[in-house]
């Protein structure tokens, strides 16, 4: 097994701020929305940059979706910006109605997604957003892993025609993905080959994955790790090569286990290949203040609790196997 390293830690809306300033010189079309987040979400060098195409919406984030429906109408490829809770939840209706239901070019780009919002609380940790977006049709869910893998996929969703949501976060993690990565929307990447288990893991537990697999391997147990970056569309594909190989399946994610990418990947064996699985997620509750060390791990989402959830779904494996 290799070792798993990263250089820096950064922050993922960092990443966004960065790939959506490389859009806006390549490409006039795009045009850049907040819901005075500016700073927050990393939008403050397109806006300086491009002033012209930078609309302040203030904190009115149901207009804001409007108005990008709107713009798309001129060919215009919006890419609206505030906070995960204020992104889905708040403007639900507007999603649906304006963008998804007649299929818009709008690009809802989402931080301080999950519990490692920290300290601002539950009324601010939306756990909940994945699971709203991947059930409006059409919608294509985007939950990249690092710094790197957001820059690139803000790039890449511009050449996308139709509805995007792209989330990520506020808290500095390992940036451990290439910087020259093509991101390709549907296709999951394989970090490491393993024959035991295969470990699907989202945005901020791909990191917390791959820690899980070097204490897995001292354990004598050969995990494959695969970052699900794009979990609608899923890659069914990626899904049943690994678990058809490994016979049992863990998911991880910073979202509530309903709704999410564990849901998906279930789905999947469910129709096509029955094979044990457990989920690592929050498990049907808000969040609350805290740091988001301390609540990643009050709330079960750390490489313990992945090493864990392997240990007992193999243990379901075999017990299947006896009987």
């Amino acid at each position: 097994m290799k070792k798993f390293t990263y250089t820096e830690k950064k922050d993922t809306r960092s990443g966004f701020g960065a790939g959506l300033l490389e859009l806006g010189r390549k490409n006039p079309e795009v045009v850049a929305l907040c819901a005075d987040l500016t700073g927050s979400l990393k939008m403050d060098a397109f806006e300086k940059e491009f002033p012209d195409r930078f609309f302040q919406i203030g904190i009115a984030e149901a207009n804001m979706m409007g108005i990008a429906a709107g713009l798309t109408i001129g060919g215009k490829i919006p890419f609206t910006g505030t906070f995960a809770n204020f992104s889905t939840g708040r403007v639900y209706d507007q999603i649906r109605q304006s963008i998804a239901y007649s299929g818009k070019n709008v690009k809802i780009c989402a931080s301080h997604a999950g519990i490692t919002l920290g300290e601002d609380g539950a009324t601010h940790q939306i756990l909940e957003d994945i699971g709203m977006m991947r059930m409006l049709p059409g919608m294509v869910v985007i939950n990249p892993s690092d710094y790197n893998q957001t820059k690139a996929a803000t790039i890449a969703i511009a050449d996308y025609n139709g509805p995007v949501y792209l989330r990520f976060g506020r808290p500095v993690i390992p940036n451990f993905t290439p910087a020259d990565q093509k991101f390709e929307i549907g296709k999951a990447i394989t970090f490491n080959e393993g024959t035991d288990v295969s470990i699907f893991a989202t945005g901020h537990l791909v990191w917390k994955a791959l820690e899980a697999c070097e204490m897995l391997e001292e354990k004598g147990i050969h995990a494959e790790v695969i970052n699900i970056h794009t979990i609608k569309p899923l890659d069914v594909d990626a899904v049943l090569r690994s678990v058809r190989k490994t016979g049992c399946a863990i998911t991880a994610e910073e979202h509530q286990v309903h709704g999410g990418l564990g849901d998906a990947v279930s789905h999947v064996l469910c129709q096509h290949f029955p094979s044990p699985i457990e989920f690592v997620a929050v498990k049907d509750s808000f969040g609350e203040s805290g740091t988001p060390d301390q609540l990643m791990k009050k709330y079960g989402l750390e490489a313990v609790n992945i090493v864990d959830a392997v240990q007992t779904v193999m243990s379901r494996k075999k017990m299947e196997v006896t009987h």
